[in-house]
């Protein structure tokens, strides 16, 4: 009798958006007939368990960063805390050490998990960054990165690989060595025709104290604003809670967090989201094909790449934080707003990738290579 795969799923807890992106991946390993067993920390993980109870689900040590409160400090704070990542990064691949002998693990996907791999099984990394943006350090941090992506199998990149694409520069290398394969854009969602029931949507994620700030501001700002909004707050906590404020001229419906199946309904009636410019929302509106508007996390060279990338080609406007008033949202007409591509992702072949080579090789330039 054929013994069915286990596969273990580990995305980075960053905000919300790596373990979402992972839902599709995860809800196809099923339907392939794999076992899925999921390892994160904080949010994400919590996030994934309710999306899928059933599933065994495991945690990692955290990498414990938090945002600078002032975006300037974003890298400094980054370079203070790398300690704490190289430590986390050696507690978690000895966790997965023992996860993989202890459940007979067949191979891992980790989502910009650094110290999620195992030599002797098939390992594929996800990200959209194969160029780290850093200011004046992005050669540097770009070459690390690349550097611990080259361990694994092969790497996934939720884009597609030619012009037009989402990332830019973020996911597409003029040369590499890197075992690329393109999935192009990734999403939980799916669209259908529905009658708007909000004027506006907030959905907010990402790490603290940021979340936290963008909240703040946003309530305020609120109160001048004219129509229906619904507030999502992305706190992922272990009961959803639900309010309703009257403010002079709005009505605003306030909730902690939703699941996918819930939040999809909820983009899908709203006529503008304003969210940050992660690029796992980035995904989710293009493919819900939304009108938005960003407001990129302070200091987060990434997020402010692609908000003035989209601004630049006519598809969203964006904001810096601390200047965002809500008339800025009038600048929205003046634009596109997001388009879904049209790809088709064989998952068939892309999961292959667990069974191609000799399970105890290092993994080399192949076929998929661009």
């Amino acid at each position: 009798m054929q013994v069915t795969k286990r596969i273990l799923v580990a995305p980075l807890n960053w905000g919300l958006g790596h373990a979402t992106r992972c839902i599709p991946i995860i809800k196809a390993l099923l339907q392939h007939n794999y076992e899925v067993y999921l390892a994160s920390d904080g949010v994400a993980l919590s996030l994934l368990q309710k999306e899928f109870p059933e599933l065994p689900a495991f945690e990692l040590s955290s990498y414990k960063i938090k945002y600078a409160e002032k975006g300037k400090n974003f890298k400094l704070k980054m370079l203070w805390d790398s300690p704490k990542v190289l430590k986390a990064m050696a507690k978690e691949k000895k966790q997965v050490k023992k996860l993989v002998k202890a459940h007979q693990i067949a191979a891992i996907i980790s989502d910009n998990r650094l110290g999620v791999y195992h030599k002797k099984i098939p390992c594929v990394f996800i990200t959209h960054q194969l160029n780290v943006l850093s200011g004046n350090t992005t050669w540097f941090s770009s070459k690390m990165h690349q550097g611990i992506i080259k361990k694994f199998r092969e790497c996934w990149v939720p884009d597609v690989e030619g012009k037009p694409n989402l990332t830019g520069k973020l996911g597409h290398l003029k040369k590499t060595t890197l075992n690329i394969r393109y999935l192009g854009p990734l999403s939980r969602f799916e669209k259908r025709e529905v009658p708007p029931i909000y004027d506006l949507m907030i959905l907010l994620s990402g790490p603290e104290p940021q979340r936290t700030l963008l909240e703040e501001k946003l309530l305020q700002e609120l109160e001048q604003y004219q129509g229906k909004v619904l507030f999502v707050k992305g706190k992922i906590e272990g009961a959803q809670r639900r309010e309703t404020r009257r403010l002079p001229n709005a009505t605003v419906d306030v909730v902690n967090f939703m699941q996918s199946k819930e939040l999809e309904e909820a983009i899908s009636t709203s006529t503008l989201i304003v969210s940050r410019s992660g690029y796992t929302t980035v995904m989710d509106l293009a493919k819900l094909e939304k009108k938005a508007f960003f407001i990129p996390t302070p200091g987060q060279y990434e997020q402010v790449y692609l908000a003035k990338r989209l601004e630049k080609q006519g598809l969203v406007p964006y904001a810096i934080q601390d200047n965002f008033v809500i008339a800025d949202l009038e600048r929205v007409h003046h634009f596109k707003g997001l388009t879904q591509f049209d790809t088709t992702l064989d998952y068939s072949s892309l999961f292959s990738a667990f069974s191609r080579v000799n399970e105890n090789s290092e993994p080399t330039s192949s076929s998929l290579s661009t």
